[in-house]
Order: structure tokens, then sequence, then C-alpha cells
């Protein structure tokens, strides 16, 4: 199998971490942020996922377009959910201070309404924020043992850890198939037409690259099966241990967790914050 990860963050501080950690952390983090809806404590947590991410020294020149699809997906997600729903905020129970109503749809666009699309925007970055550092700062060869350390059995723990072989793998073979295809006179990127014409001009790489991967996971499959893959307990090559520092980053997204929910019950911040200044202006 071809083996190309991106490992972008190599040598950083979260990078050194035990993988568990940046596993345990990713999933404390989004349990919380999915009961807040303050905005003023989501940006806390916005912060919060900033500075762990910028740990992962993650180079903005191998991200940006990751960054660009996720902003724009997001952001897409959002307007879709809010002209879906017609302006109404879940759970919101008092008045709307309308800015105006959008035309043909209908949709009342208020001061809570994008007071709840800003702070939905934000949980979603939020928890990007805490995922990016899960495929660009943990070795390749860490996925297997770090869930399966986890609990996970060995069969889904190696099939974490192929996954992520997998997945750069393909990319780098469908690339040299396109360059191959392109120095043979067919660019498909550069092909004319409707969206079936288009399709249809991806063939000549699509195909191959299909049948390569088929081909690659059934050399896989043989080469597990020789070595007995699955007949007995499996050991693993790497061994894992939580060092002080990494006590302590979990311990703080476990704190920040057992805080939260327990202020959720207590006070208002897992409903919606609009800012008196959004309603002043819908007033106006």
């Amino acid at each position: 199998m071809n083996f190309a990860p991106r490992y972008l963050g190599r040598g950083s501080w979260l990078a050194r971490r035990d993988p568990r950690v940046l596993i345990v952390s990713l999933f404390l983090f989004v349990f919380t942020v999915v009961q807040i809806w303050d905005a003023r404590v989501v940006l806390l947590l916005d912060l919060v996922a900033l500075v762990y991410y910028r740990s992962a020294a993650i180079p903005w020149a191998g991200v940006r377009r990751q960054w660009a699809f996720v902003v724009l997906f997001l952001t897409l997600l959002v307007l879709i959910n809010t002209l879906i729903t017609g302006g109404v905020v879940p759970n919101y129970t008092g008045d709307y201070d309308v800015f105006f109503t959008l035309p043909i749809l209908g949709t009342p666009i208020s001061a809570q309404s994008l007071t709840y699309a800003g702070t939905q925007l934000m949980r979603f970055m939020a928890m990007t924020a805490m995922g990016f550092p899960v495929a660009y700062a943990v070795a390749p060869d860490a996925f297997g043992i770090a869930f399966r350390r986890l609990g996970v059995p060995d069969k889904f723990a190696f099939a974490i850890d192929l996954t992520f072989r997998f997945l750069p793998s393909l990319a780098n073979d469908m690339q040299t198939t396109a360059d191959a295809q392109r120095v043979r006179g067919h660019d498909w990127q550069e092909a004319k037409g409707g969206l079936i014409t288009r399709l249809r001009n991806t063939t000549p790489v699509v195909v191959p690259s299909v049948i390569n991967a088929l081909v690659g996971a059934e050399d896989t499959i043989d080469a597990m099966d020789l070595r007995g893959f699955g007949t007995g307990r499996r050991t693993w090559l790497k061994h894992l241990v939580y060092d002080r520092t990494d006590k302590l980053v979990i311990g703080f997204f476990l704190v920040q967790f057992l805080l939260l929910t327990y202020l959720g019950f207590v006070t208002d911040i897992s409903q919606i914050w609009v800012p008196q200044l959004l309603i002043d202006l819908a007033n106006r």
C-alpha cells in the first residue's frame, strides 16, 4: 500500500502528547459545546479551541484549502438551516425583533435568528478547530493503538488505522493517475460541457484509481490472513503512557465539561442569548 500521510503537526507541543489525549479532549469538548447556546460562553470556548489548535503548529499553507472548504460548507449549512426553519429559533418562546422579511421566501430575519445562526456557526468552528489536530498532529502509525487503548476492539482499531492510511494513499494514487492521463493528452479538469459531460470525463481517472484501491485492499487482506490476523489476541508494538502534562490536559477538558454541564442546569447558558444591541437596531 502506498503510504503518504500528511503529518503536518510533527514535533509540535500537541503532537508530543499521547494520541489518546487528542481523541479524548475532542470528545469532551464536543459534548461540552453541544450543550451551550449562550454566545458569550461559546466565544470563550472558541478561544480555548483556538489556543488548542495553535499548539498543534499546523502550517497554514498545508490546510488553507481545507479551512476554506469548512468555512464555506458551515456557512451554507447555517444559512440553509435558517431558511428551512423559517427564522424560528428552537426553544425560544419570547417575541422576535424582526429586521426585515426575505422576499419570495417570506422568512423573517430577526435579532434572535441572526444570533442563533451566528452562535451555531461559532459552535461548529470551535469543534472543527479541535478536530483538525486529530487529523494532522497525530502520528499516522498511532491511530490504531490509540483507539485500542481507549477500549475499542482490535479489529475496529486496526480498521480505523487502515482507514487513516488508505485515504492519503487513495488521494496520492488519484493524483498520479491524473498526471499520467494528462501526459497522454487527457486533462479532465479542463473539460468543457455540462455536469454529465464533466462526470464522464473523470472516468479515465476514477476507474483506474478505484481498481488500484481494490487490488491494494485485496493485497492487504491477504497479507493479514497470512499473518493470522484475528485468530488470537493481538499485540501492539507501540506502548502508550500518559505523562503529567497529558493528565492535566484531559483534566482541564473534563473539568470544563462537568462545570458547564452543571451551569447548564442552574443558569441560562443552554438558552439562546440575544445581544441588546441587535434588539435595539431591530426596533428602530
